[in-house]
């Protein structure tokens, strides 16, 4: 394996990191209403847990109110019956048509909780690009044994490792501070 391709496996690994902690960082309630906040709900259709997005439009039209519009009106029974077995611990509100959800305010020790759960969801993630970038090493390292590259040529590349280490573990502090910011927000 070169050192180029050592280095686009690593990027292309901490990348998906990355993207993965954005989800999670999505689902993490702020003191005002977020589509993405339902985002993992799952509703049992014809059998099989389907996500929410492929059965209904998710929106947020007041700050304290998501609606839920099924694209089946046949659905709402199950979407509601979702939510209502989630941990979510919202009530859904069915008119027939829509579902809304109102999202209370947050008081300030469960918004600690949730400033707790972002720190520990960046720690995840940065460690997830620690394991990549020791994969990374390790790879670097078996394709001088292998000669496949040289010793400089390894060097560099696990110089580079590092750099991109650096750079998505900073990506992770950034992503968790905005989202700590917008927690503590009223």
């Amino acid at each position: 394996m070169s050192g180029d391709e050592i280095l686009l496996d690593v990027e292309e690994r901490m990348e998906k990191a990355i993207r993965k902690l954005k989800v999670d960082l999505g689902g993490i309630r702020t003191g005002r209403a977020n589509p993405g906040l339902v985002d993992t709900l799952r509703v049992e259709l014809y059998g099989s847990p389907t996500p929410i997005k492929q059965v209904a439009s998710v929106g947020a039209p007041e700050p304290n109110q998501i609606v839920i519009r099924p694209y089946d009106p046949g659905t709402l029974k199950d979407i509601e019956k979702a939510i209502q077995a989630s941990d979510l611990g919202f009530t859904p509100q069915n008119d027939g048509r829509v579902i809304r959800l109102n999202v209370p305010p947050l008081s300030t020790e469960v918004r600690r909780k949730m400033v707790s759960r972002v720190r520990e969801l960046a720690e995840e993630a940065k460690v997830a690009v620690r394991n990549i970038r020791r994969d990374g090493n390790k790879a670097a390292d078996q394709a001088e044994k292998d000669k496949e590259m040289s010793e400089d040529d390894r060097d560099q590349t696990k110089e580079q490792i590092q750099d991109l280490t650096k750079e998505y573990e900073n990506q992770a502090t950034e992503l968790a501070k905005v989202r700590e910011k917008e927690v503590m927000e009223d």
